[in-house]
């Protein structure tokens, strides 16, 4: 079922005698002629008409379809939850930022669609678990501990380290720590200040998401794959598949079995793990951990990643079709960012917040797929007009609480609806996309794009603006208070309960007055 474009064909349109007319041993058309003589006996059901080889375009009168507002209502939250994806279990990860610096930037936009994906996931009735995977392991921490430790003794950038204002600041927090870290060796300083300046760089991260209103269930940390054995239990379980073999002295998966465009090292000759060998040890840590279906989130530069990951899911068993999902998000730029004036040369997280807000930053990205390349402008965010789409909705979302205050003041109460009552053409329009609008969460959760949540709440905002110009609520002047204002309040306190849903979903506020 679907709401046709051309509201002429009617409120409800479907194809379905086109796809079962075979399996009833008829012709489309026939199919759909008993189909329609059935849709015309129900109560509610005003027409059904025949279009073309055998689509039925159904029309129901204004009860049938105004009772939508009551149930929306009602449902409350839980309005456009579905149960479409029940029983998928799903790791997502994303964001995953190097703990050597403040999040920026680049890492904007998968902060923002990972937890909207995750949301109309589970809104669809997924289980979720958000996952960040912090590259704790590697040489780039100990350049990053060798940065701090520098700036801690007054000492210039060392070679290839990390610039910027914030590495004295972590300086200064390992300093409140472990007051005498400078009076140690630099030899015995060093995994001292690794582990404090990475405390408090995680801290940092963690709090910049949050104040994003981004949530993750789990911090993996990739040094403990290495402390742990996985490494090794990986390159065992996946020897035992029959897909690592040696030469040159390196352990090497077999990966161009799976599509891959070469076979990947494991083990290097000198003994020392590849990152593809840790990649391969989380990916079994996702499958050991009961997630059938693990989605990654991944940057522009990462296209690579898609068959090599692929190939290990196939190495462990796996249906790559099926059990790994690799999404790739293109960049995003904002016209007249500023250099963060901690880190020098990036564009900081916390300065995209604090400069446009929360909401329009994550609106703004939630609105676009995922492989479109972005750029926000700011001006237009700034703005309180129409021309700002979160503006937009967010103030339909605010005159309708402002409505219903306003009725409620004019005695205006819930005591009766009458969805007769909504016949009003715009009733109508806005009923039918608050009525499409649980289709759409389920293939945003089904497709993962959430910005087809973004923009169903745009054309929402745009049939209630219309709605409130052309019908009211509360009574005019002295006018008695009547069951059409009774009803209407209804249906506003309905349009009200659905863009602050959609929003949840985008993880934007719903603010009551602006």
């Amino acid at each position: 079922m679907e709401r046709p474009k051309n509201r002429e064909h009617g409120d409800w349109a479907t194809n379905i005698a086109l796809q079962l007319a075979k399996h009833a041993g008829t012709n489309p058309r026939e199919f759909a002629t008993i189909l329609g003589k059935r849709l015309e006996a129900i109560d509610g059901v005003t027409a059904v008409d025949i279009a073309g080889p055998g689509f039925l375009n159904i029309t129901v009168d204004a009860a049938a379809a105004g009772a939508l507002a009551k149930v929306i209502v009602e449902a409350g939250s839980s309005y456009g939850t579905n149960q479409a994806l029940a029983g998928h279990v799903v790791n997502m990860e994303f964001v995953s930022a190097n703990p050597t610096g403040p999040l920026h930037i680049g890492h904007t936009r998968w902060a923002a669609l990972g937890d909207s994906i995750a949301r109309v996931l589970r809104a669809s009735g997924a289980d979720v678990t958000a996952e960040y995977y912090i590259n704790d392991a590697g040489s780039q921490m100990n350049v990053f501990a060798n940065s701090v430790l520098s700036r801690l003794h007054g000492r210039g950038v060392p070679e290839g380290g990390y610039p910027g204002e914030y590495i004295r600041e972590l300086g200064d927090e390992v300093l409140k720590a472990h007051p005498a870290i400078r009076e140690l060796t630099d030899e015995a300083a060093l995994p001292v200040i690794r582990s404090a300046a990475y405390k408090a760089q995680m801290k940092d991260i963690k709090d910049t998401l949050a104040g994003f209103g981004v949530a993750f269930d789990v911090f993996f940390s990739e040094q403990e794959l290495h402390d742990g054995g996985a490494i090794e239990s990986a390159v065992a379980r996946l020897r035992e598949q029959g897909h690592v073999f040696d030469d040159g002295g390196a352990v090497w998966l077999r990966t161009t079995d799976f599509g891959d465009d070469k076979d990947r090292v494991m083990i290097r000759a000198n003994g020392e793990p590849t990152y593809f060998a840790a990649d391969a040890a989380y990916y079994l840590s996702k499958k050991d951990r009961g997630f059938t279906e693990k989605i990654y989130l991944l940057g522009a530069d990462h296209h690579g990643y898609i068959n090599r990951l692929k190939a290990i899911a196939a190495c462990a068993g796996d249906d790559p079709e099926v059990n790994i999902e690799v999404l790739i998000g293109q960049l995003v730029s904002v016209n007249g960012a500023k250099l963060s004036k901690r880190a020098g040369n990036i564009i900081e997280l916390k300065d995209l917040i604090e400069w446009l807000g929360k909401d329009a930053v994550r609106y703004s990205l939630a609105r676009f797929p995922a492989d479109s390349p972005l750029t926000l402008d700011p001006e237009l965010l700034k703005k309180n007009s129409n021309e700002n789409p979160v503006f937009y909705v967010q103030y339909a979302h605010a005159r309708s609480r402002g409505t219903a205050r306003n009725a409620i003041e004019a005695g205006v109460d819930h005591s009766a609806f009458d969805a007769s009552l909504l016949d009003h053409a715009t009733e109508n329009e806005l009923l039918s996309y608050l009525g499409s609008y649980p289709s759409i969460v389920a293939k945003a959760a089904e497709l993962r794009e959430p910005h087809r949540v973004a923009r169903h709440l745009e054309v929402i905002a745009g049939a209630y603006h219309r709605w409130y110009d052309a019908c009211r609520v509360s009574p005019l002047g002295d006018e008695p208070v009547q069951d059409v204002n009774r009803t209407r309040l209804w249906l506003n306190d309905a349009t009200s309960q659905v863009l602050a849903n959609g929003l949840e979903l985008l993880g934007v506020s719903a603010p009551e007055r602006m």
